[in-house]
Parts: structure tokens; sequence; C-alpha cells
């Protein structure tokens, strides 16, 4: 079936139309196969986009995978989250699930029949000996003492790695290739290693597991995959790929193909790297909303459809580059303009008491939800004689560019009126505690064209206390895997804790919805936070974290 026209094209679905035109296949069968380590990063989202995509488009199958190879470091939490992200994605799993610990048993028959046919041995090399046995990529490589051992040596010694009879380290199964090769992978990689742990899906039924490259080709196989995508670095690797699968009995061969991974500006994409930020307390977990993992874009506020739409806007290609972090921010922003509904918060709060109004006034004010869709309807926000302001919109002093509340000088209330500051109370330090104001009760709803400048409040009656995480990047330079040590430039000011107030009238909405605080940026509900209202802002207003003026 050939995709829909609609669809972005790139060239592994010109690879594709070409392979269903030619009667290749019936059928596309992709696959995606994460190790679970982890949680998911924006780069794994361009991966689900793409394979699931792709089997969505063409009416074929998108299996999950679990590589499970290396249970030192694997859980089922990770399992989990894996499963959530994906289906948060758009992309439903039913029957398509696998684990590569599935098909141990095929693999270790496809082990045997590589010994049996002289293409594998058992080597005793520690693992430094064998790096250093294994030469430069400019440098032949020096044959294993092991490996021109006998056939029947080389089962028995298998079967005594298969049986716990070895120590962890002191014995693997190597594919016999060549040592010479110019290609470092083809030069007599390890197929199996021995690991005495107990693992998520198997308990303790093997202490050897298959390496990467030994058990995902098979595994392609064996679920009949037709296109196996994988990034660049994984070029060197298409050649043992292919070799496994010409040198044991199997019947489907899978065709690998790779494409540039997704780098993002400021974000490290290693789960190692994200781990160590965790591990050393830079970060709370794999869900803060400063990470590049899946879960911490959703708890950031970032919505499923603008992530996809930032993989489908950098497409797929095998130029490798780095993307701005503005485009993803730009898909998110673009979302929340339109559908984020309205309302005023003040983050830097300071007190406001107007004076010619009575103790227990009180007056409602109608604000539309959003200003071009009066489809979203409006809500009603409480006046009173005691509002809160941010300080930034209130000066003693100021030149004419300054458009807020300025000490003698008049500003409208946001949808309310205008009021003049009188003069101000200061502590001993000399910081303002309150501003006392006038108000002109005849200015409501009441624009001029000229109008003054315009601040937003909310009443100290009738708000509600709020934690507001504002968040910039987490590194200092748009690159920093390029640094040896990439902690170094971690920003300090990643993250800034503001404490202050929200109008009361989001209780009828949240904690499911998103807003746009004026002047502010975009702010969802943390809801990981479930004694304190938090709210995380997604994104500004404007792009305006780009040069990094606070640096």
């Amino acid at each position: 079936m050939k995709q829909n026209k609609n669809q972005p094209t790139n060239f592994i679905r010109q690879i594709i139309d070409k392979d269903l035109a030619n009667n290749r296949y019936k059928k596309i069968r992709t696959r995606f196969p994460p190790e679970p380590n982890g949680y998911l990063h924006i780069g794994h989202a361009k991966a689900i986009c793409l394979n699931f995509g792709i089997a969505k488009d063409y009416n074929g199958t998108c299996n999950l995978r679990f590589d499970d190879t290396n249970p030192v470091n694997e859980n089922i939490n990770f399992i989990d989250s894996i499963k959530t992200d994906i289906q948060w994605l758009g992309f439903p799993l039913k029957e398509n699930i696998y684990f590569t610990s599935d098909y141990f048993n095929q693999m270790y028959q496809y082990a045997i029949e590589l010994i049996n046919k002289g293409l594998a041995y058992v080597d005793e090399l520690t693992i430094k000996e064998i790096q250093e046995y294994r030469g430069v990529w400019n440098k032949s490589g020096i044959n294993s003492p092991y490996r021109n051992r006998p056939i029947k040596q080389n089962l028995l010694l298998f079967d005594k790695m298969r049986n716990g009879n070895f120590q962890e380290g002191t014995a693997c199964l190597r594919a016999k290739i060549d040592m010479s090769s110019s290609c470092m992978v083809m030069r007599d990689p390890v197929l199996y290693r021995i690991k005495f742990v107990k693992h998520h899906q198997t308990n303790y039924n093997w202490c050897i597991y298959p390496m990467y490259d030994f058990a995902h080709c098979i595994s392609d196989a064996l679920e009949g995959i037709t296109h196996s995508l994988c990034t660049l670095e994984f070029s060197d690797n298409r050649r043992l790929y292919e070799w496994i699968l010409e040198h044991i009995s199997i019947n489907v061969y899978p065709k690998q193909y790779e494409y540039s991974r997704l780098n993002l500006e400021y974000s490290v994409m290693s789960k190692r790297k994200l781990n160590q930020l965790i591990n050393k307390n830079y970060v709370t977990g794999w869900d803060d909303p400063r990470m590049p993992t899946i879960a911490g874009l959703r708890r950031r506020g970032y919505t499923a459809s603008s992530i996809r739409k930032f993989c489908r806007i950098i497409g797929v290609t095998k130029q490798q580059n780095l993307i701005e972090m503005n485009l993803l921010e730009s898909c998110i922003r673009d979302e929340l303009n339109q559908n984020a509904p309205r309302a005023m918060a003040v983050l830097n709060p300071i007190k406001l008491i107007i004076q010619n109004l009575p103790i227990n006034y009180k007056k409602n004010i109608t604000m539309q939800n959003h200003p071009k869709k009066t489809e979203m309807g409006t809500r009603e926000v409480r006046f009173s004689n005691q509002i809160w302001i941010d300080r930034a919109d209130f000066r003693e002093h100021s030149g004419k560019n300054y458009k807020r509340l300025v000490l003698g000088k008049e500003v409208r209330l946001r949808n309310a009126c205008v009021i003049r500051s009188d003069y101000v109370i200061k502590d001993k330090e000399g910081n303002i505690n309150c501003i006392y104001c006038t108000c002109d009760l005849n200015t409501f709803n009441k624009y001029k064209t000229n109008d003054i400048g315009i601040i937003h409040w909310v009443s100290t009656l009738h708000s509600l206390p709020a934690e507001f995480h504002l968040y910039s990047y987490l590194f200092t330079i748009p690159n920093p895997e390029t640094e040896e040590d990439f902690l170094i430039n971690i920003n300090p000011k990643s993250l800034e804790i503001k404490y202050g107030y929200v109008e009361d009238s989001i209780q009828d909405t949240y904690p499911t919805e998103t807003y746009q605080f004026e002047r502010e940026g975009y702010f969802c509900i943390d809801k990981s936070n479930s004694s304190n209202l938090v709210f995380n802002r997604i994104v500004s207003l404007r792009d305006h974290f780009t040069k990094f003026s606070s640096f």
C-alpha cells in the first residue's frame, strides 16, 4: 500500500515506495527497539514518529521490542514508562509488544550453529586485552590465542559458559571474521558475555546474554521486519548485521537503513549522561521539566501534537545537524497561542491599596478567556480595594518609555479602572511594602484610542497562592555533547522559583488546563506537586531565552 500523498516524504519513504512498487514486500513491518535502562527522550520521539508513523501510513505494523539484553541497568519501571510515552505520543500499543529475551533460546541455538561452522569461538582474554588486540582503525588487530580452538572444545566451553561455570569477564563468545578488517566492528566482535544478575523477564534462567549486534538482526528476522531503521552511528554495524544473517540458517533478511539522530541545542541525548544529571542531583528525576525526556516535556506542559509537529518539521535525512531549541519551543507556543485560555497571575507581588474604595468593596469583572476566540467563553474575576501587582510594574521615578505605574501618575488595571499612585510605605531597608493609590470609578471598561499603559493584577481577597517554576536551558552552551566534561556547562539558573498569586477563577478549570498568564508566558499545573499549587512555565510568550542575556 503506497503512502498517503498528503504525508511528507523522505528518503526512507521513497525506498519503501520503490520496494512496494517492485513487489518486494506485500506488507511493511518496522520496529522500535528501546533498551529499558532509562526514560525515552526527544530523540526517541523522532524514532517513534518515524517507525510507528510509517506503519500507520502504509497500513503496516510496528513492533515495540524491548532490547533487554543487558539486565544490569534494566527494570520494569523503565518498561512501563516507555509504554506510557509511546501511547501518549498517539501510537496505540496492542499485541505488537515483544522482548528480545523472547528469542533467547533461538539465539543460543544460532550461536551454536556459528560455532559448528567454525565461525565463532570462546575467548578467555580479558575485556582490556580484547580491546588491545583489536587494534586501531589504521592498523590491523592481533588474533586472540584462543581463536583457533577446535569446534568441539568451543562447544564444550560455550556450554560451560551457559551453565555458569565461568566467572564474569573471564570468557565470552566471539565471531571469527577478520582481525585485519578496516571496519572495526568486523574484528571478531563479541556475541555473548556473562552476567550473573536477575533478569526482569527470564529471572535467573540465563547467565549469558547476547550482545546488541547479535540479538538485533536475529530479532528483526524472526519478526519479519522489512525495514530496520536506525541512526547513523550504526552505519558500520550494518556489515555485521548482514554477516550474521548470511551465516545462520534463517530465511528472512531485513534491510537496515540509517538516518541522522536528533541533536537538540542545550541538551544531551545520552541516557548515560541523563542518568548522571539525576545521580548528581542537577535535576530531580527522569521527569524533571528541564530534562529532554518525553516524560519531562509532558510534565513541563508540552503536548503530544506539538512534539509530533516538531518531528515532522525537522524531517528525516542523513545530514547530521544541531536543531535549534527555539524550533521546538515555537511548535508548542503556536499551539498554545491558539488554544490556551488567558488568566492573570502575579509572580513577584507587591500590595496595592485603593484608598477611595471601601474595605469590603467587591466588583465582578467579566473577562474573555481568549481575545480572538469568543467560543472559549468568559470568566468572572473579582476586583477589590486591595490587589497584588507585579513589582516590575511600579517605579517611583521613570523615563518616557516606561508604560506602567509611576509614583504620581496613572495606569489602567487590566479590564478594570484607571488608578493613580499617591504614595508608598517602605520598610527599614528602604524596600517598598505597599503602594497607596486612588481610582477613577468612571473609567471602568472605558478605553480611549491613546489610552495609558495597562498592567495586570489579582485581588488579594480573591486569589490563590501559588508557586511558579520558571525554566531556562539546562546548559549554557548550545552543544554540551562536544565537551569532554559536559557537566561543567550546567546552567545554575535553569530553574527559578517565584511565590505569588493567581486569580481564583482557575479553580473551575484546573488541573486539566494550560494557561497563558499575561506577560509571563504559558503555564501548566504541575500534577506531581499534590500539596501545593505549582505552575510550570512551558514556554515564554516570545523567544527571549535564545541569547542567554542572563549569563
